[in-house]
């Protein structure tokens, strides 16, 4: 048996590690930022971490996002009164003790003590340790039972889930709650396509029908796995791959891609032969792109401008839009991305699609293609935003239906519109799993 000594230093070996991860929840959960925004803006002490410490926040911090639903009706079951808005640090740190308790397997005194000692250090959250403590114990005294009891439907906010439900369907959102919870692969896009078996072979690799690779382990860092620095690919969900393939034969062709940054579908095209323009706002996301496409060794022309009022001296042969969105589709990646939006933002950005939709198809020449998509699971972000355009546009424009051989004969993703819906659940190949996107193509009119 260990010394109460040796107990101790176990159990607050990893604070470092949970006062960082506690620091990123309290961003996400109370002050509603994205999880992306939060690491930037403490940056300075997950640097300060080692590899296995940010290792073990990154963990906390995820498990906690995915769960939240779950660890919310738990956290419930033990309080006789909600806990007041202004104790929404004291909860956050409740829940990542929940959360190492219930999810991660954490012997319960080092997720106890941690989390207490955390509260009991400022002087905001100081009163309430008593309480966490309190909680705590109780969770891990019943602890079998309480995952049991609750739902992972729960984890999906309930205006997305009743909106996904209506869309989808009760079994689709069950699975996707499913999918919610589950730790994605690494998908990644090949500068070379033809070369796959090559890489499948030594990245341990599955080859998906698209010609993604998907790595369902990866041994450490990405920027350590084989084919990295010389540029053979780059980081890539496979549905996000599938709008470039619906640019149909691109080689030669001068392409538009609008909010193209941070370059996953420039780099497509280029690979491919295509002359692209690439625009977006954010400089800071185009340096992200231009060092892709330097380590790729790709080319392509890059315009820092806000695509509304960007406008070329010529129209394109063809036009990407990957339009500003909820991004609702990224959630197994990005668990914050659910908990950080709301109804009046979706609303906003559908008229921001609209008008970008309307913008882009100025761009597009007689003949041309303009391809509109986003990482949304949002019916008004993608089947009725293609509906009204073409309502808008009919004169102009027409629908041009994807075929599923042209994404890997993959049948099952395309509607009857003959556009592409993703679904996190859905089977492709012979894995399962991917980003929700919706891609529509049209056609202007010769």
């Amino acid at each position: 048996m260990s010394s109460p000594s040796r107990d101790s230093h176990t159990s607050t070996a990893g604070l470092p590690a949970r006062r960082v991860a506690w620091a990123l929840l309290e961003e996400v959960l109370c002050r509603g930022a994205l999880l992306a925004r939060a690491q930037q803006a403490h940056g300075s002490h997950w640097n300060a971490l080692n590899a296995t410490d940010r290792a073990l926040t990154d963990h906390i911090v995820r498990t906690t996002l995915r769960r939240h639903g779950q660890i919310e009706a738990i956290i419930g079951r033990f309080l006789s009164r909600p806990m007041p808005a202004r104790a929404c640090p004291a909860r956050a740190a409740l829940m990542m003790g929940v959360a190492q308790l219930l999810f991660m397997r954490v012997p319960a005194h080092a997720a106890i003590h941690t989390t207490v000692q955390l509260l009991k250090k400022r002087p905001g959250t100081r009163h309430l340790a008593g309480l966490a403590n309190a909680v705590l114990r109780r969770v891990a005294e019943t602890a079998p039972r309480l995952v049991e009891e609750t739902d992972e439907r729960d984890n999906i906010p309930a205006w997305l889930r009743a909106r996904w439900q209506t869309a989808y369907g009760q079994e689709a959102v069950r699975a996707m709650a499913h999918a919610l919870i589950t730790e994605p692969p690494l998908d990644i896009s090949l500068k070379h396509p033809e070369a796959a078996a090559k890489w499948a072979e030594r990245l341990n690799a599955l080859i998906l029908p698209t010609q993604t690779l998907r790595i369902h382990h990866p041994a450490g860092a990405v920027r350590n796995l084989p084919g990295y620095e010389r540029g053979e690919w780059w980081v890539q969900d496979a549905a996000a791959a599938l709008p470039a393939l619906c640019m149909g034969e691109v080689g030669d062709r001068h392409i538009a891609d609008l909010c193209a940054a941070p370059g996953g579908k420039t780099a497509q095209l280029a690979a491919r032969g295509a002359r692209v323009t690439a625009v977006d706002i954010s400089e800071k996301r185009l340096r992200r792109l231009r060092e892709n496409l330097a380590r790729l060794r790709l080319s392509a022309e890059v315009v820092t401008h806000d695509v509304l009022s960007w406008r070329p001296p010529q129209p394109f042969d063809a036009v990407l839009l990957d339009a500003p969105c909820s991004a609702t589709g990224t959630f197994r990646r990005h668990p914050d991305v659910l908990l950080a939006k709301t109804p009046d933002q979706v609303r906003e950005l559908v008229d921001l699609q609209r008008a970008m939709l309307a913008h882009a198809a100025d761009l597009v020449r007689p003949g041309g293609l303009l391809v509109y998509c986003v990482c949304s699971l949002l019916p008004e972000e993608g089947e009725e935003q293609a509906a009204h355009f073409l309502h808008r546009h009919g004169e102009t424009f027409e629908r041009l239906p994807v075929r599923p051989e042209e994404i890997g004969g993959l049948a099952h993703l395309v509607n009857e519109a003959g556009e592409v819906r993703t679904l996190p659940h859905l089977p492709i190949g012979e894995s399962h799993g991917m980003d929700g996107f919706f891609v529509a193509r049209f056609r202007r009119r010769a």
